[in-house]
């Protein structure tokens, strides 16, 4: 596992140098392969196609940024971080908004923040002392799962110009408490 983490660390930071310099239309894998020499088997056995090595790097890079970061009193830190992550890799992300069908990006962006998200919820559940039914708690995670994907996705679309710290201390006084209403009205609505 260790190995194969080196070998894809190795292919995503070629492909990262490379978007750096070109358009990703105009990368083909054995670019990838060159910068950081190894051969396509290597590449192929890991990845099906540099979309797939695109995604995979995204997630691997917003993972890191949210490790530790889903609680409660920790959420909003980990949506900074993921505005952050994706802001020092700029070049990286607005070459891959333009070549790659928003649905993908969407895509990515919703699973990364919904573990989050629904981590959150499960976390408030709780200290309401309360239960509501899988349903209603994915119902919740999702709505502001799709909330914030949408203000990331304006945020990428207009080149990333607006203070991201701002976006995220506005995120957070738009959602304060949110979470916890929503399961008090869930649970008023279960009675």
């Amino acid at each position: 596992m260790a190995d194969s983490n080196i070998t894809k660390n190795a292919l995503a930071s070629s492909l990262k140098l490379l978007m750096t310099q070109k358009p990703f239309s105009k990368i083909n894998v054995n670019d990838i392969c060159e910068g950081c020499g190894m051969n396509r088997k290597s590449f192929y056995y890991h990845f099906k196609d540099i979309y797939d090595l695109v995604e995979w790097s995204c997630l691997e890079d917003a993972t890191r940024a949210l490790a530790g970061k889903k609680t409660y009193s920790t959420w909003t830190e980990g949506l900074l971080q993921i505005f952050e992550v994706v802001y020092e890799n700029k070049p990286f992300i607005m070459n891959a908004y333009r070549c790659i069908s928003r649905e993908q990006i969407e895509n990515f962006l919703f699973q990364l923040t919904s573990d989050l998200i629904m981590g959150v919820v499960k976390e408030q559940e709780q200290a309401a002392n309360t239960t509501i039914p899988d349903k209603d708690k994915r119902f919740i995670a999702d709505f502001y799962k799709y909330s914030f994907v949408g203000i990331m996705l304006d945020w990428i679309k207009q080149g990333m110009k607006e203070d991201y710290e701002e976006i995220a201390r506005m995120i957070a006084i738009t959602l304060h408490g949110g979470i916890a209403n929503s399961i008090r009205n869930f649970t008023k609505a279960e009675e």
